[in-house]
C-alpha cells in the first residue's frame, strides 16, 4: 500500500516553465519564454558571487543580515519590515501560508501569475478568482466585490504577468482605501523597474501609508539574478516577522546574498539596461502592432498577444522557427523582450504566420 498523501495534490495545477527554444539549421534560436534578462551579470557583480563560493563550506547566514541591511538602507525602511526568500514566488507561498487556511479565502486576478492558483490550493484554501478586465489588466472593481467575510489575502500583481498591463496609481489607491485593514494587500511587483514611474504606482508608497499593504519584489528580472532565487517583501513588522516563522531554514544560499548586495549597489549601471530593455519593448510593440497583433500595453519586460484560439498555432509556428514563446492555450502568448536580434527574428517571424 503506498502512503496516504493528501488528495489536494491530484488537482493541484502543475507550474508551466518556458522551454528552451528548438535548434534549427541555418538560423539562431533564441529563448523568449522565461521573461530572463538576456544581459549577463555586471562584473562586479560576478565577482561578488564568486568571492562567496569560498564558503560553501559554510551554510548561509540564517537571518540574510547584510541583505536585509542593504535593502532597508536602499529603500528607506525599517529592517524588521524586510523579509527574504527564494524568489518573489517562494515569499508568495509563505504570504498565503501565514493567512490562509482551510475555509479562508484568497481573492486574485485570471489570468495572472500562475503560482497563484497552486499556493493557494497547497494551503487548502478557496480561489476567490476575478478575470481581467476588456483590457487585460486587473478589474479592481470586480476584486473588490469578490471580498467576504473569508477573504484573508489580496494578490495584486502589477505588472500582470502574463499580460504586460499595469492598473494607474488613482484606481489602485482607491481600492486598496477600499479593502478592509483586516485584508492582507499584497502589491506583486516583480516587473515594477520595467514601469513608466509617471503613470504606474510605487508599492512602497501604498506600504507606508498602510498597515496592510505588503509589497513583493525580486533580483531575478531587472537585476538579471534568475538562476540564484532570491526576492524580498516589505512589510509592517506583524507581517514579515510571520513570513520569518515560516521560512525555509537557509534558502537563500550565501552567493545569492552577496549578489543581491553587489547588484543593489551597481543600480544605476543595472537600470541603464533596463532602460534599453524598455526602449526594445516599446519598438517590439509597434512592430507587432505595425502587423495587425495588437499587443496589449506593455510596463514590464514582455509582451502579451491575445490570440485566442490561434494561440497554439502561432506557438508552433513560432517553435518551428527557432523561437521559444509561452504559450496559453485558446487565450494568448506572452513572448520575452530579448537582444534586438532575438526581437528583429520575433518579428520577422510574427509576419510570415500574418501574412500566411
Amino acid at each position: 500500500m503506498n502512503p496516504r498523501l493528501r488528495p489536494a495534490l491530484d488537482s493541484l495545477p502543475a507550474y508551466k516553465a518556458g522551454r528552451p527554444a528548438r535548434q534549427v539549421e541555418g538560423v539562431t534560436s533564441y529563448k523568449l519564454s522565461s521573461n530572463e534578462n538576456h544581459h549577463l551579470p555586471l562584473p562586479s557583480v560576478l565577482r561578488a558571487a564568486e568571492q562567496a563560493l569560498a564558503d560553501l563550506h559554510r551554510y548561509p547566514d540564517f537571518a540574510s543580515t547584510a541583505l536585509v541591511e542593504a535593502i532597508a538602507a536602499h529603500f528607506d525602511v525599517p529592517s524588521e519590515h524586510i523579509a527574504v526568500g527564494t524568489g518573489s514566488v517562494g515569499l508568495l507561498q509563505q504570504l498565503v501560508q501565514i493567512t490562509s487556511e482551510p475555509g479562508t479565502g484568497v481573492v486574485y486576478a485570471w489570468r495572472s501569475f500562475e503560482a497563484y492558483p497552486i499556493v493557494t490550493q497547497i494551503a487548502g484554501a478557496n480561489a476567490q478568482v476575478v478575470p481581467l478586465d476588456a483590457d487585460h489588466r486587473h478589474d479592481l472593481d470586480g476584486m473588490l466585490a469578490a471580498i467576504d467575510d473569508t477573504t484573508r489575502i489580496v494578490l495584486v500583481c502589477n505588472p500582470n504577468n502574463p499580460t504586460s498591463t499595469a492598473v494607474d496609481r488613482e484606481s489602485l489607491n482607491r481600492f486598496i482605501a477600499a479593502v478592509p485593514s483586516d485584508i492582507l494587500v499584497v502589491i506583486d511587483e516583480a516587473y515594477r523597474e520595467f514601469v513608466d514611474a509617471t503613470r504606474i504606482p510605487d508599492g512602497l508608497d501604498f506600504y507606508r501609508e498602510r498597515e496592510n499593504v505588503a509589497v513583493l519584489r525580486t533580483f531575478s528580472k531587472a537585476y538579471g539574478l534568475a538562476a540564484l532565487r532570491v526576492g524580498y517583501c516589505v512589510a509592517h513588522e506583524p507581517v514579515a516577522e510571520a513570513l520569518r516563522k515560516v521560512q525555509v531554514p537557509f534558502g537563500v544560499s550565501t552567493v545569492a546574498q552577496a549578489a543581491a548586495i553587489a547588484s543593489l549597489a551597481a543600480e544605476d549601471e543595472l537600470f541603464e539596461r533596463v532602460e534599453a530593455i524598455s526602449l526594445e519593448r516599446d519598438r517590439l510593440v509597434a512592430g507587432l502592432d505595425a502587423l495587425g497583433f495588437s499587443p496589449a500595453e506593455s510596463e514590464a519586460n514582455f509582451v502579451w498577444l491575445a490570440l485566442g484560439d490561434a494561440t497554439v498555432d502561432f506557438a508552433e509556428h513560432c517553435t518551428e522557427q527557432g523561437l521559444s514563446i509561452r504559450p496559453f492555450a485558446g487565450e494568448g502568448v506572452r513572448v520575452t523582450v530579448g537582444e534586438p536580434e532575438a526581437n528583429d527574428r520575433l518579428l520577422e517571424v510574427a509576419g510570415d504566420w500574418a501574412a500566411r
